[in-house]
């Protein structure tokens, strides 16, 4: 008989425990071994119940969660998938959750629909199997740099606002917010132009944009749609729209979609990376981070046919080896790089290629 995930409920509301309850326990590979109002009594059950995963709630009495999380990360490291309300405060809060350890984040169920509780219970499910498997690696977001300290010694100097020569492109989700932030904080001021797709909640991704703006030396935005692709600037997509780059005058633009999810997914890695196939080509660069599933792996696989250089982050530093391994199995992926590795390799690569 298979072992089943054994997952502990954390929640001040009586009526959110039950339902997190219940949705956990459609699933086979799964078991809610007990529900915390608090964090007192969370801390007794952690040690007489020895839960494989806690699903933790941001706000609660006594002691908040992030209080809790970071004691926790400290003293007993577990695997932790925050709930968080959706909106602007409960991002900023869950982004700083991510920092602290936890593992992703997923908002408060929306109970409008039985299709909404469908696919909540869908999503709740796949993170806590992706947080079951994940290495654990506990950051905490450090000052910012004038000159961040994994950028080469020689600063690459980037031109040509938009042309063909040197974009990137990324894809990330189940712990890629904190690989992003390592990724980003290695790049120039004067970094390529830089599109990015990391899987999180709608109201989440601009609150994510302007804390990676303020710890980075690129410009960091989210992205609108229309706006000009150019050295120094990076765009991150929102999480309402699949994200693409298309032609401009001059140069390109951003392009935003809010067409069917691919891979279940929108903003999704493939639709951003089969822009730049299409498009890019051989003056591209992809990279793919840390994730669960699949997504990004088909469209980097098409850059790579269309003449892109591509990398992959390696097993040893991805906290979900997911995305990256479908990627590199296929044949998508070039070279893998560690983490702490992956700007300077970047920037290496980008400063050999030729402008068409």
């Amino acid at each position: 008989m298979a072992i089943k995930t054994r997952v502990l409920v954390i929640d001040d509301s009586l009526a959110m425990r039950g339902l997190l309850t219940q949705m956990i326990r459609q699933a086979a590979d799964m078991e809610v071994v007990g529900a915390a109002a608090d964090a007192q009594a969370a801390r007794e059950m952690i040690k007489t119940l020895n839960p494989d995963v806690l699903t933790l709630d941001v706000h609660m009495p006594k002691m908040d969660g992030l209080e809790f999380l970071d004691r926790l990360m400290r003293l007993r490291p577990m695997p932790v998938l925050m709930v968080s309300a959706l909106t602007d405060l409960g991002s900023d809060t869950a982004l700083r959750a991510l920092e602290l350890g936890a593992v992703d984040v997923i908002g408060k169920p929306r109970l409008d629909s039985d299709r909404a509780r469908e696919e909540y219970a869908e999503e709740l499910i796949e993170k806590i199997r992706a947080a079951r498997v994940a290495h654990l690696r506990r950051q905490v977001a450090p000052a910012r740099a004038a000159t961040p300290a994994t950028a080469p010694a020689g600063p690459v100097a980037f031109s040509g606002a938009g042309s063909a020569a040197r974009i990137l492109f990324v894809g990330a989700s189940t712990g890629g917010t904190e690989a992003l932030k390592v990724f980003l904080m290695g790049m120039p001021a004067d970094c390529p132009p830089t599109l990015i797709v990391q899987h999180m909640p709608e109201s989440f991704t601009s609150s994510f944009a302007r804390r990676l703006d303020s710890l980075c030396a690129p410009r960091i935005v989210e992205a609108q749609g229309g706006e000009r692709i150019e050295p120094g600037v990076v765009f991150i997509a929102p999480g309402h729209s699949h994200l693409r780059i298309r032609r401009g005058n001059p140069g390109y633009v951003t392009e935003l979609l809010q067409t069917e999810p691919v891979n279940r997914h929108r903003p999704s890695v493939d639709v951003l990376f089969d822009s730049a196939a299409e498009l890019i080509g051989k003056q591209a660069l992809a990279v793919i981070l840390t994730g669960m599933g699949k997504d990004g792996a088909q469209g980097m696989l098409r850059m790579r046919h269309a003449g892109a250089r591509t990398f992959g982050q390696d097993e040893a530093s991805c906290v979900v080896y997911g995305m990256p391994r479908e990627a590199f199995q296929i044949g998508a992926v070039e070279e893998q790089v560690t983490l702490d590795d992956m700007a300077k390799r970047v920037l290496q690569t980008l400063g050999r290629m030729q402008v068409a």
